[in-house]
């Protein structure tokens, strides 16, 4: 980020789903917001179940949109919690956002200012990459803000192998461990 002002960075808007992707995202605006004297903005995106159109066929659209809304604050308060503790500003002021739209939009309409600084998870390695990784590239494509991708962690990785080896049932050789 060199030739970046951080003195115009007021904000460090960061995606929060409780991904591992996110997780690492949000630990690396942190200590961003807090070496740059910004404030911490994580916003969790929702949709309704089935999209916007699925939604307001129902009868009761208006009581199950306030529902799943109050769902995504609970999700967003419990990743916040789980990341920081008992604490309860990571050292920065933080300002939770939960967003009804797209990943994407939702980050890109938050981050709305040039001073802001967006993070966001740059999704996974591997194969799997050409099936992720679109809220990252919707925000470096239409961030009007400088936009950091941040890397899955190296455990990632480690962890989803341990996971594709427990559901098939293969044994697992714990002497590096």
């Amino acid at each position: 980020m060199s030739g970046y002002d951080a003195s115009a960075t007021a904000r460090v808007v960061v995606g929060v789903s409780g991904s591992l992707g996110s997780v690492t995202a949000l630990r690396r605006a942190t200590a961003l917001a807090r070496r740059l004297g910004a404030e911490l903005w994580p916003v969790l995106a929702w949709e309704p179940p089935g999209g916007d159109s699925a939604a307001r066929r129902s009868p009761a659209a208006g009581l199950l949109v306030e529902e799943w809304h109050r769902l995504a604050k609970q999700r967003l308060a419990a990743v916040l919690d789980e990341i920081f503790g008992d604490v309860t500003a990571p050292g920065v002021p933080m300002h939770p956002v939960v967003v009804r739209g797209t990943p994407g939009r939702a980050l890109v309409a938050t981050a709305d200012r040039e001073g802001d600084l967006l993070v966001v998870g740059a999704g996974r390695r591997g194969l799997q990459r050409a099936f992720s990784g679109r809220v990252s590239r919707h925000c470096l494509a239409h961030a009007v803000c400088p936009v950091l991708a941040v890397p899955p962690s190296p455990l990632e990785s480690d962890l989803l192998a341990v996971h594709r080896r427990n559901t098939w049932h293969l044994p697992m050789d714990t002497r590096g461990l």
